[in-house]
């Protein structure tokens, strides 16, 4: 195959021609870097290149294969790591001039594993300013770039990750999600992007958001994100909250199908606004789960009520707590954004803090509720299509100095609520910006929003679309 070709290769496919000496994890890893290299100055998606390790550890890889000796499920596959996850060794700067210097000595537990399990790390994509945003933008990486249409938004926070996996620069991309930042720049640049049940992917060290932060994969297929599960599931004893019990074979069940399923599917989950050019694409996919064989019903108010006085007190207090104690130092060199996001949460009370978290329970309850009588639900991933890169909300929205989240509603509740939710591709907009569908499911049941998402893929196919760089 050609190096493009071979660039937009499915991991699940590559570990098989590697296993059989079909293919050379140096020849992997130059081809990937040569493209990255080729690419990057147009998007803008490394933070911090790892190049000279990746090529060192691919000639490691390689002679492994060669000696017979026992490869890993990401044997010499190339991978990337987002710019807020701790890597030993290696810059962890947030996007922000607050960490540029800050090179952790302890790796994540997600960075520990895909490791482990012979994934081999070319750099640290790009976030914005402490992955406060939806926006792929810093004061520190400046602009990245949607590769489906430059100078404009590639989403966020793990933007880089959904830029070059939509580029195809290597096919497993490392992501969190404290609000959607792992379906966000996945929905944008029209990859595939799994936000697991909480707990499912160990986090460490522990960040002050209150138990909303997930780690998960963007890949372009859904057997690839099965198999980086695999590899970043599973408990440790560095995340109290971090699930117990085995881990499942996410790729291994991956083909059962939705037949039967009973699936709701809510336009605006009964309270947000959607553009059109988003609406129409999502409602024409959702048809493709009735074809499926599963049970769909349009449920227009789930009846859980508005959560976004509740997400926005949040979301300006974790980032208070984080940054309120510094401010006056670095407010200067910051997003003017998050300086507002922060100066938003330096007022709350903890008595109000402690009030308005029972009131995130009661909605947790809910939900769940719903779910006792849904195996699935399925919205539209956001409410607009990307916009132009730099700015915060689309020029034809209601402006905000910070609250971005209005334009991405439907990602947050499921932060609060810790359901397993995955973003799809489904369609472009008129002017060719990709459309994404989420597909929401119970508690725990990461393995059936995986066979629904890997179901739409046959059903719906995308990956053989790419960006024309």
């Amino acid at each position: 195959m050609d190096k493009e070709d071979l660039c937009f290769t499915p991991a699940t496919k590559l570990v098989e021609l590697i296993a059989k000496k079909k293919l050379s994890p140096v020849e992997l890893m130059d081809t990937v870097l040569e493209r990255a290299e080729a690419l990057n100055p147009k998007l803008n998606a490394i933070a911090t290149w790892t190049a000279d390790q990746a090529r060192d550890r691919a000639k490691k890889a390689e002679q492994a294969v060669m000696k017979g000796k026992k490869l890993g499920a990401l044997h010499g596959i190339p991978i990337t790591l987002k710019d807020v996850l701790f890597t030993k060794g290696v810059k962890t700067m947030s996007g922000s001039h607050i960490f540029s210097s800050r090179v952790p000595d302890v790796d994540a537990p997600t960075a520990e594993r895909l490791q482990a399990a012979g994934g081999i790390s070319i750099g640290k994509t790009t976030v914005p300013e402490l992955a406060w945003k939806g926006c792929g933008d810093s004061p520190l990486t400046g602009i990245s770039h949607n590769p489906w249409k430059l100078g404009y938004n590639a989403g966020g926070s793990s933007t880089g990750a959904a830029i070059f996996s939509a580029a195809g620069v290597g096919p497993l991309h490392q992501g969190s999600d404290g609000a959607g930042s792992v379906r966000m720049p996945a929905g944008f640049c029209g990859v595939y992007g799994l936000k697991p049940s909480f707990g499912r992917i160990p986090t460490y060290p522990p960040v002050a958001a209150d138990q909303i932060s997930h780690m998960g994969p963007l890949t372009r297929t859904v057997a690839d994100s099965a198999l980086m599960l695999n590899a970043m599931a599973g408990p440790d004893d560095r995340d109290p909250t971090s699930l117990e019990g085995p881990v499942p074979d996410y790729l291994k069940a991956l083909d059962k199908g939705i037949k039967g399923l009973r699936i709701a599917y809510s336009p605006n989950l009964g309270y947000l606004k959607v553009d059109e050019e988003v609406a129409g694409p999502v409602a024409k996919a959702v048809k493709a789960f009735e074809e499926l064989g599963a049970h769909v019903e349009q449920v227009d108010n789930p009846g859980w009520g508005d959560p976004t006085e509740m997400e926005l007190f949040f979301y300006s207090s974790w980032y208070a707590a984080t940054v309120g104690p510094i401010l006056h130092k670095w407010e200067r060199y910051m997003d003017p954004g998050l300086v507002a996001c922060v100066q938003a949460g330096l007022g709350g009370s903890a008595g109000e803090y402690v009030r308005m978290r029972l009131r995130r329970f009661e909605y947790a309850d809910r939900v769940q509720a719903f779910f006792g009588k849904y195996d699935l639900l399925l919205t539209p991933t956001l409410s607009v299509a990307a916009f132009r890169a730099g700015d915060l909300i689309p020029s034809h929205w209601e402006q905000h100095s910070w609250d971005w989240i209005r334009w991405a509603g439907f990602s947050y509740p499921f932060n609060l609520t810790w359901n397993p939710a995955a973003t799809c591709p489904c369609g472009f907009t008129p002017a060719g910006l990709p459309v994404g569908i989420q597909i929401v499911g119970r508690r725990f049941r990461d393995d059936t929003v995986l066979q629904a998402s890997r179901a739409f893929e046959k059903a719906r196919p995308w990956a053989q679309v790419r960006p024309k760089l």
